[in-house]
């Protein structure tokens, strides 16, 4: 496959509350607010961090279709709830730095800053719609 750089530009999270989502990605982890949309009663807002600006991540409603069932958008906030609908891994060349910054924000800790023996030390957050966040910083 010569001659093909496959790179990531965009990844997801669902949200139930932009404007929380807002102020915790801006405000307690330093995101930019690259772009904010509203389409048929929805809302996609995008941040990412200052030192890629190649790479975003898309706050999306949990469930963007506007002809989605009842049924299905309580099975999604449901999901949501127990933070069951992904997450995202930071690297951080300070954990315990992040770690005191994001929980001094009103983050929910899941886990506080400790070697792991993959190599990393890492912390673990909830954002306010309930997905994990982890923060990790390679050991030397």
């Amino acid at each position: 496959m010569g001659g093909m750089d496959v790179t990531i530009s965009q990844c997801f999270i669902a949200v139930d509350d932009h404007d929380q989502a807002i102020a915790f990605y801006r405000d307690a982890l330093g995101l930019e607010v690259r772009n904010d949309v509203s389409f048929e009663g929805m809302r996609w807002v995008t941040v990412g961090s200052p030192a890629q600006p190649g790479v975003s991540i898309v706050l999306e409603p949990p469930l963007a279709d506007p002809n989605a069932s009842p049924e299905d958008r309580q099975a999604m906030a449901e999901l949501m709830a127990k933070g069951m609908l992904g997450g995202v891994i930071f690297a951080t060349d300070d954990c315990d730095a992040t770690f005191e910054r994001i929980s001094a924000a009103g983050g929910e800790v899941l886990q506080e800053p400790m070697d792991q023996p993959y190599g990393v030390r890492d912390c673990a957050f909830r954002d306010p719609a309930g997905n994990l966040l982890r923060f990790k910083q390679p050991l030397s």
